[in-house]
């Protein structure tokens, strides 16, 4: 191995160890090893330019400022209300209707941590009211957060998609199942719950009561109709559909349900322009890092090493999926994707992997890190929403996580749980 090649790959682990932000790592890295192979410095600012001069990338600020926007404006607060009226008369339903809350959330969010949120600050409370542990609501909430990452618009979707070069409209589709089997997989967990509690069901909503929770959630059901709907019916792009929505949440924020003042719009903007403003810095830096990377061929290198353990593709997968598990426990998603995206990608290639197939793997892969520990943003979130530590939410997320690996297994090993929406809708 060459001197930049060791410089890049322990340079990386030394920083990241010491705890050294990823983004100012890779730039650090980035122009560290155009010194050492002798390279003006100038191709690192040119590297970061190319990476974040990408039409697909304007999709990322656009989904999480819409998302913020009609959190902020109430239509986060309506779901949850529509989707306690329609299942909270089944056994477990309260817990049922947070499961749908965050399904709906996550059609329009596009994020884990913003949809732990929504669905978190409504839930938690009214969920110990009815009897479940507290305990046991806020992993609820953390665990429908990663959701917001399967279901369509999905911000790591979009960045694989730019990453990789594939059709992000495809990368969305393929979430869809995934997305669903797991809420699947959580409502079964939810009905045990509620059953090994001895958790009574609600009174069915009268009929003026569910004509008025559906007049109240129209606007706030018609957000991820308008949204996929525009895409899928080739009305807009996902860029173009991003914009829309933050349209469409400043709208029903500000005129229709007037619940986002001057002073929330001013907070909204400026938190997901902070949230934004991040994510493109470490895309920037990454593309530098991976200029050199991919001039010393590491990646492949890396990729020839796995794949030299064996020739059986499900061992290698299984060996891929623990790494992108463990990594996504310990790192920040988007920081891991772009700095594994060559590695993978090779690896894809040698098993003859369908590349939306991959994507869809890697993307739900560190979804799961969003609700596992020490970097599991979504369960900071509902500890600071519920006031439980982290350590006592984590203590119940194992059924939850279960639903996850099989859902993983599941995308690896059976195509047509990713495939067969994106070739049904070409």
């Amino acid at each position: 191995m060459s001197v930049l090649a060791l410089f890049l790959s322990l340079g990386l682990i030394v920083l990241l160890v010491i705890g050294v932000p990823i983004a100012f790592t890779l730039t650090i890295l980035t122009i560290g090893g155009l010194y050492i192979a002798d390279i003006n410095p100038i191709i690192a600012a040119q590297r970061m330019l190319a990476g974040t001069d990408v039409n697909s990338l304007l999709a990322i600020p656009g989904f999480i400022l819409a998302g913020d926007l009609m959190g902020a404006g109430g239509l986060s607060r309506r779901l949850v209300r529509f989707a306690a009226a329609i299942f909270g008369v089944f056994t477990g339903g309260l817990s049922i209707a947070t499961v749908m809350a965050g399904t709906f959330f996550g059609a329009i969010s596009g994020s884990a941590p913003a949809t732990t949120a929504a669905v978190g600050s409504v839930m938690i409370d009214e969920l110990e009211r009815r009897g479940y542990r507290r305990d046991f609501a806020a992993a609820l909430s953390t665990s429908v957060g990663p959701l917001g990452q399967m279901i369509p618009p999905s911000i790591p979707m979009v960045i694989w998609g730019v990453l990789a070069e594939q059709s992000i409209s495809k990368l969305f589709l393929a979430g869809v199942v995934p997305g669903i089997l797991s809420a699947l997989g959580f409502i079964v967990v939810c009905v045990w719950t509620a059953k090994r509690n001895g958790i009574p069901a609600d009174a069915a909503v009268t009929r003026a009561e569910f004509v008025h929770v559906l007049k109240d959630g129209v606007w706030a059901l018609l957000a991820p109709v308008i949204i996929l709907g525009g895409i899928y019916g080739g009305v807009f792009t996902p860029t173009e559909a991003s914009m829309v929505g933050v349209l469409y949440g400043l709208i029903t924020g500000v005129f229709i349900y007037r619940e986002l003042s001057l002073k929330a719009l001013y907070d909204t903007v400026l938190r997901s322009l902070k949230l934004s403003g991040m994510i493109m810095f470490i895309i920037a830096a990454a593309y530098g890092y991976a200029y050199l990377m991919a001039s010393e061929q590491i990646p492949l290198q890396i990729a020839e090493v796995l794949l030299s353990v064996s020739d059986n593709p499900v061992v290698i997968l299984l060996m891929v999926n623990v790494l992108l598990l463990v990594l996504g426990a310990v790192m920040d998603n988007v920081s891991a994707m772009v700095i594994l995206s060559g590695v993978l990608t090779a690896i894809g290639v040698q098993v003859g992997m369908d590349p939306i197939q991959l994507g869809a793997m890697v993307v739900i892969n560190f979804a799961v890190g969003m609700v596992t520990p020490p970097v599991g943003y979504s369960i900071f979130v509902a500890s600071a929403v519920s006031g439980l530590k982290v350590e006592t939410i984590a203590k119940r997320l194992w059924p939850f996580l279960l639903v996850f690996v099989l859902v993983v297994l599941a995308v690896t090993f059976v195509p047509a749980v990713t495939l067969w929406l994106p070739n049904q809708l070409g």
